[in-house]
């Protein structure tokens, strides 16, 4: 038996197959969750970056 599947924003249940907005039950659900990482309400854990590691856009070359 295929595990229920729950949207990650609203925890409604989540219809997978022929679904273009999986994971998410809705195109509303998937855009709130992308306002989400824009407002940087969301963190991925890792150590903090050090100005040597960041890109130089000067040095690209396109």
């Amino acid at each position: 038996m295929e595990a229920e599947r729950r949207c990650p924003t609203c925890r409604a249940r989540v219809q997978w197959q022929d679904n273009p907005c999986r994971p998410f039950c809705s195109e509303r659900c998937q855009l709130a969750d992308l306002g989400g990482w824009v407002a940087e309400q969301y963190r991925i854990p890792g150590s903090p970056l050090g100005v040597d590691m960041l890109d130089d856009d000067e040095s690209d070359p396109a």
